[in-house]
């Protein structure tokens, strides 16, 4: 069986009808670029577009706009300005608002059997500078960056290796590409769609010239004199950053090219020429025809957002400052959106089943014990009291807006009961307490649990003092243990912490074909098991083998999915795997779907109302595509 990633019918009908119209002045030349065309600089725009360029179809909620303006942004560092690469969201698959994965740069993908991807490329498709854009540049990347030793010594990325199987690739013709499995591959097409792409195509014609292969070693030489750099790796390494987006020489596909070299306090970012998506009417995307990137202190960029120095500014705002937003939104000439954090939860409990502590073990492992705990949780009152009532209580799981969502999966053990809390730590055998109504252990000491935090928001303290008023009724004594990011982590990863707090499952809005490995121990980084993770990460050489028949059963369910090509199976597994956590509660959420503030100029159109702002699943505001926000007349 083989399906199909392409343009649909509709847009197909648009290329034509422009494309045979061209002549008749269908195609709208861009005004920032007309001297150029009118100079012989830059060609006429349909010599710029791809044959079959992407049709974008606004309808709905958005409009067909205008050419014209820059947009500005506000960012925290000058690394930041990796941001546009993610809001710029031009990959070779990509995910549409709702989800679904489609063909983007590419103009089709044939997939057959989950395992052989045929890559159709767009014909007369160009980088940023003119070049051509074609099954060169994949092989490149595949000869001389994959499969060479001193550029990738790592060795190849996860996604393209299926049981430590590399793919065959195929250069059938310029536009043709071809990967091939001997068994599924579910992660190849996400990790070219995510938010920080795997980059299997590079600009050939640019980096040869720093390719060790293709110059003479006198050349090579004077490169790395040039660039102070230690070899010709890190001179190629330096110059080849599309993400980073560093090099305002590297030609690009995406919509805006960065042209200012670091280090700046100022980002200029132009449009791409020859950008590979248009409107119904015939307009080049982006509308817009640059982007300010301006660097300020973080702490400051609240401020300087309320004072109307950002068209569109997300990162650095939080909710705290919703309300001084709110109300500078009257003297500004912006607006404040709510939209939704997409994470499983924003906060959750992890209790370490791999702790050293041989008396608090058992009892972190006994699942009764962690209902207990999360039946002892007020998430009403956190809500009310920190969120102003607009977040989502329940546990760590999808969120209602995911296919996969069952009312169960948030609401099992999440309800506010302290009477059914201390029937089960009763059970427990945790019936005798000290003078303070503290629960006594099987050894004598009382039921005290040190919740570690890596000290980097204010909410984790905020809730977790919230909490420990109600564990105490329940007879169980909470502290918290702030720390740096690293001692935070290696506590855990050591056994000595038996709690921490952290965020949930990063993409709560997965569907059957997303990867479920979240659910099973399959990193280090899974605060409720590390060692179990970890010994699955590094392919059972350290870490700890899961003794656990639940977290067992997860493993097989993941390895299930990971070798199925049948959606419905991979659907049904997701659902195995969620109700064996609903059951579990292997980690304890608190808190979802957190509102994030949004600014946006009152003059810039096609922003949504509402969406999610987060870096998985969405690229922040990549989904959505920026390409198609323009501004107004009186901001043109």
């Amino acid at each position: 069986m083989i399906a199909s990633l392409a343009v649909g019918a509709t847009t197909i009908l648009l290329i034509f009808s422009l494309l045979q119209t061209a002549s008749a002045n269908t195609l709208l030349e861009t005004p920032y670029l007309a001297d150029k065309v009118a100079s012989g600089e830059l060609p006429a725009i349909f010599d710029r577009l791809p044959k079959q360029p992407q049709i974008v179809v606004l309808d709905g909620k958005k409009v067909p706009g205008q050419h014209g303006g820059q947009l500005r942004l506000l960012m925290g560092k000058q690394k930041d300005i990796r941001q546009m690469t993610i809001y710029g969201y031009a990959r070779l698959v990509g995910y549409s608002p709702d989800l679904e994965l489609a063909a983007d740069i590419l103009e089709s993908v044939d997939v057959e059997a989950g395992r052989i991807f045929t890559f159709h490329i767009r014909k007369g498709h160009k980088w940023s500078d003119g070049h051509p854009f074609t099954s060169d540049d994949f092989r490149y990347y595949w000869e001389d960056i994959a499969n060479n030793k001193e550029l990738s010594k790592g060795g190849l990325n996860k996604a393209l290796l299926i049981e430590g199987e590399p793919p065959v690739v195929d250069f059938i013709d310029e536009l043709t590409v071809r990967y091939s499995w001997s068994n599924p591959n579910p992660f190849f097409l996400p990790a070219l769609a995510g938010p920080s792409p795997l980059y299997i195509y590079k600009p050939a014609h640019y980096l040869r010239k720093f390719h060790r292969r293709y110059q003479s070693e006198e050349t090579i030489e004077s490169l790395v004199e040039f660039y102070q750099s230690r070899n010709w790796m890190g001179v190629h390494v330096n110059r080849d950053r599309p993400y980073k987006a560093t090099n305002p020489d590297l030609p690009s596909l995406q919509p805006w090219v960065n042209t200012t070299f670091p280090p700046s306090e100022r980002f200029i970012f132009k449009r791409n020429p020859y950008y590979h998506r248009l409107d119904s009417n015939g307009r080049q995307l982006p509308y817009i025809d640059t982007v300010a990137v301006n660097i300020a202190s973080g702490k400051l960029i609240p401020a300087k957002t309320g004072s109307n120095e950002s068209d569109l500014q997300a990162r650095y705002l939080r909710m705290n400052n919703y309300t001084f937003l709110k109300q500078a939104e009257k003297r500004n000439d912006y607006e404040v959106r709510l939209w939704s954090t997409a994470k499983g939860a924003n906060y959750a409990l992890f209790p370490n089943l791999n702790a050293k502590d041989l008396v608090m073990r058992p009892l972190l492992r006994d699942s009764n014990f962690r209902k207990a705990l999360s039946l002892s949780i007020h998430r009403r009152e956190i809500n009310q009291v920190i969120y102003f009532g607009m977040a989502l209580e329940g546990n760590n799981t999808v969120l209602p807006q995911s296919p996969l969502y069952k009312p169960e999966y948030q609401n099992s053990f999440a309800g506010f009961d302290l009477k059914q809390a201390n029937l089960l730590l009763d059970d427990l055998g945790l019936t005798k307490r000290d003078d303070r109504g503290v629960r006594l252990m099987a050894d004598g000491r009382p039921l005290e649990i040190m919740i570690q935090t890596a000290g980097e928001s204010t909410e984790e303290t905020d809730i977790l003092e919230l909490i420990r008023d109600n564990w105490l009724k329940a007879g169980i004594k909470l502290y918290s243990i702030p720390s740096t990011r690293e001692v935070f982590q290696n506590r855990i990863f050591s056994g000595d912490a038996l709690m921490s707090i952290w965020s949930g499952m990063p993409n709560g809005l997965p569907n059957a074909d997303s990867d479920p490995a979240i659910l099973a121990a399959t990193s280090r980084y899974q605060y409720q098991w590390p060692k179990w993770g970890q010994y699955y990460e590094s392919s059972h050489k350290s870490g700890e083998e899961p003794d656990n028949p639940d977290v067992l059963k997860l493993m097989k369910l993941n390895n299930d999915w990971r070798i199925s090509d049948n959606k419905a199976e991979r659907e049904q597994i997701w659902h195995d795997m969620l109700r064996i956590h609903q059951q579990q509660m292997f980690s304890i959420g608190i808190i979802s779907g957190v509102k994030h503030p949004v600014v946006v100029s009152k003059s810039l159109r096609n922003v949504p109302i509402s969406g999610f702002y987060d870096f998985v699943p969405g690229a922040y505001f990549g989904i959505y595509k920026p390409d198609t926000f323009w501004f107004t007349e009186d901001r043109r």
